[in-house]
Parts: C-alpha cells; sequence; structure tokens
C-alpha cells in the first residue's frame, strides 16, 4: 500500500496520496484532496534509513569528514557538533543548542566555557552529577 508525494498545478499544493495497491496508481489518475484537480505531477519523496549506532559513530570519526574543519574557528566547530549531534541521534539538550547557538555568532569555546561553568555537570554521568 503506498503512499506517493505529488505537486498540483491547480492549487500549488504539495500532497500526499494514499493508494490501497500498486494496480490502482495505473487504473486512476491522481486527484488532488484539497482543490480535486488531476493536474498532478508525481514527486520524488525523501528517503530514510535506518543506520546502527555503530555506523553512526563510526561516521563522525571517518577523517574524510573532517574536511573543512578549523578547530580555531567557532562557526566551523559549531557547524561539526551540528553535524555530530544529527550522527547521535537523539536531543542533546538546550545546553547543546545554546552552546551551537554562541558559536555560530562567532563567540570562543574559551568564553562559552567560562560563562557556562556548569555545562557538562547536567549530562548524567559527568560533573557533581556522576553517581
Amino acid at each position: 500500500m503506498p503512499i506517493y508525494e505529488y505537486g498540483c498545478y491547480d492549487c500549488r499544493k504539495r500532497v500526499s496520496i494514499f493508494w490501497r495497491s500498486f494496480s490502482m496508481i495505473e487504473k486512476s489518475p491522481p486527484t488532488c484532496p484539497t482543490c480535486h484537480g488531476t493536474n498532478l505531477k508525481r514527486l520524488i519523496s525523501k528517503v530514510a534509513f535506518v543506520r546502527s549506532e555503530e555506523s553512526r559513530l563510526e561516521s563522525l570519526a571517518d577523517p574524510s569528514n573532517l574536511a573543512g574543519f578549523d578547530e580555531n574557528d567557532p562557526k566551523s566547530l559549531a557547524k561539526w557538533m551540528k553535524r555530530m549531534g544529527s550522527e547521535v541521534g537523539e536531543d542533546m539538550g538546550p545546553e547543546f543548542d545554546e552552546v551551537i547557538t554562541r558559536l555560530e555568532a562567532g563567540q570562543s569555546p574559551e568564553k562559552i566555557e567560562t560563562e557556562m561553568p556548569d555545562l557538562g555537570n547536567a549530562m548524567p554521568g559527568t560533573g557533581s552529577n556522576a553517581l
């Protein structure tokens, strides 16, 4: 039972259409659920795939992924940290987001560390909160 995305040329909306079978797609033209027009074009949908944690961490350690990374440039560091957070696949919390925002603004890691002294302590298993 496929779901396809279409772009409607009549109302300019992107719509998803659920088909009960592949044979139905060939038998009847798609109809826009918003405006009921039939002037639709099938779009390529985003694809997602599942990766193991080991695979995600290996990609972070791959030296080819560090091309263009400048450890002395806060914006470059922010870009790498965003990618790292994305690869981990979990919400890194508001402190992580705050650090990214500050780095993107050009603030140095040293200044961030000075202004946010309890940064590492909020994470389980680190700092004064360690069990």
